[in-house]
């Protein structure tokens, strides 16, 4: 009676480890098919959990009813069989995807690992744009420049309060379908309205590899002119589905945008499970971004220019707030980055652009290591090449720097006065970031006195 009672038993067990054989079998074709649209990374990882439960809960997962739960060692030892054949697959598996990857996008520049999303967080004439190239240049990285410029022009907020919240929160959702290469929100920013996804508006195109390259490059057409065309070809209007689709095969992706200035915003973005973004906050000395100011839009300063001259007026209080205001939003983004909140341990990096000037590659590198990406010679070839430009070479908006001469000079053309009114509405921001100030207009133009503090090589949290 003893052995008619354990052969049903055994007779289940057996069935049971077949049921779950054939389960593992469907669920490796499921796998197979998500390695060709890219997303077998975290699915693998989903199987290799699964693998780790107990029979029961597989059967429970699986909406079937579940057996009676098998003899330990039997089943344990059947699993472990699984787990380890399943280890070598996803190995195979991975380096198919590898495969794959460098068929679709540029040969020789995917990097192995899961896909990344960096946001190259700045404000405007803080060499944002020199420092984007740094990821524009890699050819598995999808890069877009300032694409949140078509939201600013066309959902108009004013400064402060509750409409400042109002136009983060807008940025901060449009960020997120942006890296998810959910490009066609663009299209309701975007004037004139896309006509069947072709617009010949998006801005600052050439300045994206991505967006002038094939497949999206289609040919011209006559008689169409793109407003922001491809710098070294000519393309047709921009297909908004070939870029998305584009997006979608690159193995990351990375965004430079001036106009998200709180950090805090950027939290359900960090903890969004469908992407593994890094956040990189670039900042400059804040008198240097004034003089460049200055220069770059001459006629939004004419009064700070005229009083710095003639000192007939007084600059108006309220450009003087609005120039406090933005380095106490750029400094309290820093500080919250610094003090480490869990959402954002790891996933935060301070960078100051004069370290980048002085260092260019030496700074790529850390910024790659943070993202997590391999650093390929086709940037390192961009970054000599466009480091060392001529003197007379390096106009207001051009990326190319003469990097060791360049980040300095505007010291010797913002008048001591100027420098002066920055230095008292920016004082706490410029000790967080290490920017001395000058006492008197010998220290400002001294080149043997250095106006910054030797800090950290990198500040990542």
């Amino acid at each position: 009676m003893e052995r008619r009672s354990t052969l049903p038993q055994d007779f289940r067990e057996v069935l049971h480890c077949l049921k779950m054989r054939s389960k593992y079998a469907v669920l490796l074709v499921f796998v197979v098919g998500l390695v060709i649209i890219e997303k077998e990374n975290n699915f693998i990882s989903r199987v290799s959990d699964k693998l780790k439960q107990s029979p029961q809960a597989l059967a429970e997962a699986n909406d079937t009813e579940a057996s009676p739960t098998p003899a330990e060692n039997g089943s344990l030892a059947s699993l472990r069989q699984l787990d380890t054949a399943f280890s070598q697959l996803r190995t195979r598996l991975r380096n198919v995807t590898l495969q794959l990857a460098g068929e679709l996008g540029t040969a020789g520049t995917v990097s192995p690992g899961p896909r990344r999303h960096v946001l190259l967080m700045a404000t405007t004439r803080t060499g944002s744009s020199f420092v984007g190239e740094f990821f524009n240049q890699q050819g598995n990285i999808f890069y877009l420049f300032e694409p949140l410029w078509h939201i600013e022009r066309t959902v108009t907020f004013e400064p402060g309060g509750a409409n400042a919240v109002g136009s983060a929160l807008v940025y901060r959702d449009v960020l997120q379908q942006l890296f998810l290469c959910d490009l066609y929100i663009l299209e309701s920013f975007i004037s004139p309205a896309p006509e069947d996804h072709l617009t010949p508006f998006m801005f600052r195109r050439g300045s994206s590899r991505s967006l002038c390259e094939e497949p999206v490059c289609t040919p011209s057409v006559k008689k169409v002119f793109e407003k922001y065309h491809c710098k070294n070809r000519r393309c047709g209007p921009l297909n908004v589905t070939l870029a998305a689709e584009a997006c979608r095969r690159k193995q990351h992706v990375a965004l430079k945008t001036v106009r998200i200035r709180q950090l805090e915003f950027l939290q359900p973005l960090v903890e969004d499970p469908r992407l593994d973004l890094r956040v990189i906050q670039l900042v400059r000395d804040p008198r240097a971004v004034l003089a460049s100011r200055m220069v770059a839009f001459s006629g939004k300063y004419e009064t700070w220019k005229k009083w710095a001259s003639e000192g007939a007026a007084p600059l108006q209080e309220d450009e003087v707030q609005r120039l406090r205001g933005n380095c106490e939003s750029i400094r309290l983004s820093a500080e919250l980055g610094l003090r480490r909140p869990g959402w954002l341990r790891g996933r935060y990096m301070l960078v100051r652009y004069e370290d980048v000037a002085r260092a260019p590659l030496q700074k790529a590198e850390e910024m790659y290591r943070f993202a997590g990406i391999r650093l390929t010679p086709q940037v390192e070839e961009w970054i000599r090449a466009n480091t060392q430009a001529p003197r007379d070479g390096s106009g207001i908006y051009s990326t190319q720097k003469n990097s060791s001469e360049q980040f300095e000079k505007w010291r010797f053309s913002i008048p001591f006065k100027l420098a002066q009114v920055v230095q008292d509405a920016c004082a706490p921001a410029m000790r967080l970031f290490g920017y001395k100030l000058a006492g008197s207009p010998e220290a400002l133009t001294n080149r043997s006195l250095s106006l910054l503090e030797e800090g950290p090589p990198s500040w990542v949290t």
